[in-house]
């Protein structure tokens, strides 16, 4: 575990370096992915590493247990309450669409989409690389916003399952709060990931690792449902007879 932690910080200060950037910025939410891309941040760029808070109507003890995981490793924070901005836009829409139907997921998918934008405003005047905390499982299942919490220059647990990160966090010696508390995005009181995919992180992981039942429907549904989010955007594809209206000749006239 030493060897393969060790070759995460090097992964994240060499691909910074490579892009340009002179450090790494990550959103610090008080949960267990942020907190081990939080200790892996700081170990690759000690001096030049920042953790955000963005508070945006969120339980109170997530701000405390992110200033935890910073204090422990001393990682230099910036707070931003991200809460009246989210207000005035969901307030502007509601205001143009009043025929709109249950809208709690989409007004909570602003939350992550709003600290997005501010993780590139820091980057952009830092000239840092911004780090996601996405892991494999919530990767392959598409548990995550799109160009919100998925929208990142870096994803150092991208290929670990939400198992292996917490092994990784003991081995880092993440808070024992932060390990043991249940995974949520935030998005609402008493949202949880498992009961919100409706399959625990355990389940998910054994299938993932071709443990078990193979034939877990609700996985492939999840993961074909969410396909969109792992791609770039579709370009649509040009040739002579659309740009020109005329049909390509034979080769070779």
């Amino acid at each position: 575990m030493h060897r393969f932690a060790e070759h995460l910080i090097e992964w994240i200060h060499a691909e910074g370096e490579s892009s340009g950037g002179l450090g790494v910025v990550l959103g610090l939410s008080g949960g267990l992915d942020s907190a081990v891309v939080a200790a892996l941040a700081k170990k690759a760029y000690p001096h030049h590493s920042l953790g955000v808070l963005m508070p945006c109507h969120s339980d109170p003890q997530d701000t405390e247990d992110a200033l935890l995981v910073a204090g422990h490793f001393g990682l230099a924070t910036a707070t931003v309450d991200l809460s009246p901005v989210h207000d005035l836009l969901i307030a502007q829409i509601a205001a143009v669409r009043t025929d709109l139907p249950d809208t709690r997921l989409a007004c909570a998918n602003v939350k992550p989409r709003l600290r997005m934008t501010t993780l590139y405003v820091f980057s952009n005047l830092l000239g840092y690389r911004v780090l996601g905390s996405s892991n494999r499982s919530e990767i392959h299942v598409g548990y995550f916003t799109k160009h919100g919490d998925g929208g990142a220059d870096l994803l150092p647990l991208g290929a670990l399952t939400k198992s292996q990160v917490r092994a990784l966090a003991e081995h880092l010696e993440i808070p024992r709060r932060i390990i043991d508390k249940p995974p949520s995005a935030g998005l609402w009181a008493g949202q949880t990931d498992e009961g919100e995919m409706g399959l625990t992180y355990e389940e998910l992981d054994a299938y993932l690792m071709g443990f078990g039942d193979q034939s877990h429907h609700l996985v492939d549904a999840m993961h074909a449902a969410s396909q969109h989010k792992r791609e770039l955007p579709k370009i649509a594809p040009l040739n002579e007879e659309t740009t020109t209206g005329t049909k390509p000749g034979p080769r070779g006239r």
